[in-house]
């Protein structure tokens, strides 16, 4: 089938994106008349997020397409810039943000934040199997399915992504085997509800004090960190030189260039580490190790730590984190390219499930955070952390305030360690529910 966009030139569909940016900073700069009343309502990362979604659902552009040629050979294209935005800007946009983080401060956040990781994680884990009990009442043959055709093998995809990320999903697809023609489904389940959570997570950003109340959550840790960093800004805060922002870049594609340098030694020798593993499971639990994205944001953030106790720190008075949120911005119209809305009409059963998995997930998120009085900051970041992994716990850390996107990142790296082992024990609870 040819699903050619109208527009397939990234150098144009970059533009249009920097465009959609444009407007919604304007807009939401504007404050008399409409623009105030609508972004009390709607937050503007959500609408930074939503315009390149709304462009691709409209046929203007794509991330990825199929053309048919003459002849009849099906050709696979796709668009790069969520690849340069991912690889390139979001290490740069966490150097950046970091370099003035206070690492005491980020600890004195407490257990609160690591409690809200670990139920976002238990939401995943039982999540699956009861969406699965509950959608077999209703419609049995949505969870059947026999062999490697089994929905439950592919579902343990989904929960391999929603706890750790892509190389945890490929460890899960490896250990149960499913279906690979079949796979395209789960991804597009992966895409359209993880987007759809992420878009609700954002709204609830630009109410988050009203949230706080209502959890009656003590928030004292999160500003204390947020005055800290602000008054150092302040305290360094400069009029930015030419050398001032040349430096800036140097500092954060110097730490890129160095992390994907240490990922591309360090991802093939633990690959092999890991290959040589003769146990199936271990070896599959580990497979996040091989991963040159997982060493790449983990190197860029030791980088950036460790830049935090220098003299670089005070380039966040020229504006560092300021240029690290351009990116993040780039990356966010980047991940709302890639939701097509009218997705949400396909693989409808499959689709529920994957909402009423995610409903559990975040009810027992929402359940705990009022227990325990959790800020909304970590009932949103542990979200993420695990659904969104590295690419978007920072985005949604960073839009509370920048100096708090190293707590998405740290918080993220641990979601890929725990990836695989959680969601096996998820899968064994799928198949005893696709069973019963």
């Amino acid at each position: 089938m040819d699903n050619t966009p109208l527009i397939t030139d990234d150098t144009i569909v970059f533009g249009l994106l920097m465009l959609s940016l444009g407007f919604v900073f304007l807009t939401e700069s504007i404050k008399t008349g409409f623009w105030p009343k609508f972004y009390k309502i709607v937050p503007g990362l959500f609408m930074a997020y939503m315009i390149p979604a709304v462009l691709t659902t409209s046929g203007l552009i794509s991330p990825e397409w199929q053309t048919v040629t003459e002849n009849g050979t099906i050709t696979e294209n796709s668009s790069n810039l969520y690849y340069v935005a991912s690889r390139y800007l979001l290490p740069a946009a966490l150097v950046l943000m970091t370099l003035s983080i206070d690492l005491k401060a980020v600890f004195n956040l407490g257990w609160k934040a690591l409690a809200m990781f670990f139920t976002g994680t238990i939401g995943i884990v039982i999540g699956g199997p009861i969406a699965i009990l509950l959608i077999a009442a209703i419609s049995p043959e949505t969870v059947g399915g026999a062999g490697p055709d089994a929905v439950w093998r592919g579902l343990s995809t989904l929960a391999g992504s929603w706890i750790g990320g892509g190389a945890n999903q490929t460890a899960m697809l490896e250990i149960y085997q499913y279906n690979q023609a079949k796979y395209g489904a789960m991804v597009f389940v992966d895409i359209v509800v993880a987007n759809i959570w992420m878009a609700i997570i954002l709204i609830g950003i630009g109410k988050r004090n009203r949230i706080n109340t209502w959890l009656k959550a003590d928030i004292s840790a999160i500003e204390d960190l947020k005055e800290r960093v602000s008054a150092f800004s302040e305290k360094v805060k400069r009029n930015p030189s030419l050398t001032d922002i040349m430096i800036i870049g140097a500092i954060a594609f110097g730490s890129v260039s160095l992390a994907h340098l240490c990922a591309g030694f360090l991802a093939p020798f633990f690959s092999d580490v890991v290959s040589g593993i003769e146990s199936p499971t271990t070896r599959n639990i580990f497979t996040f190790l091989g991963s040159s994205f997982f060493w790449m944001i983990s190197i860029a953030t030791l980088i950036a730590i460790g830049l935090s106790f220098t003299k670089a720190k005070n380039y966040e008075g020229a504006g560092a984190s300021k240029f690290g949120s351009v990116f993040i911005y780039i990356l966010v119209a980047t991940i709302g390219m890639k939701m097509d809305l009218t997705l949400i009409f396909d693989n409808v059963g499959l689709i529920a499930i994957g909402i009423v998995w995610m409903s559990i997930h975040a009810l027992l998120l929402i359940g705990v955070a009022k227990v325990i009085k959790a800020p909304y900051f970590f009932l949103a970041v542990g979200s993420q952390a695990n659904v969104g992994g590295a690419a978007s716990a920072p985005i949604v850390a960073s839009a509370f305030h920048p100096s708090l996107a190293t707590v998405g990142v740290l918080l993220a790296v641990f979601g890929y360690a725990v990836g695989t082992i959680a969601a096996i024990g998820c899968t064994i609870l799928m198949q005893l529910a696709a069973a019963g």
